[in-house]
């Protein structure tokens, strides 16, 4: 039986995930768990990035207010909505 690598957890029902890059395994007994040990943070407030963020150069935010406070300007949250005529 495998053990969780964030709680300690033994769960007969533990997943692993694989990044198929580097071959490395890591095991979690739930979500919780494997966002906790693997979801980037914020380069600015360190919030865990659970959909796409943003992302800029090597650097990920939650948002473009973050990544501005951080010096990037370039990045936005939505585009601006383009009219459709019939």
């Amino acid at each position: 039986m495998n053990r969780c690598e964030v709680c300690g957890n033994e769960y007969k029902e533990i997943f692993e995930v694989k990044f198929p890059k580097d071959g490395i395994s890591h095991w979690f007994d739930s979500f919780e768990c494997a966002t906790y040990k693997l979801a980037p943070r914020c380069g600015q407030c360190g919030v865990r990035i659970l959909g796409h963020g943003l992302q800029a150069g090597d650097q990920f935010f939650c948002g473009a207010h973050c990544a501005r406070l951080k010096g990037v300007d370039t990045l936005v949250d939505h585009a601006p909505a383009k009219l459709v005529t019939a």
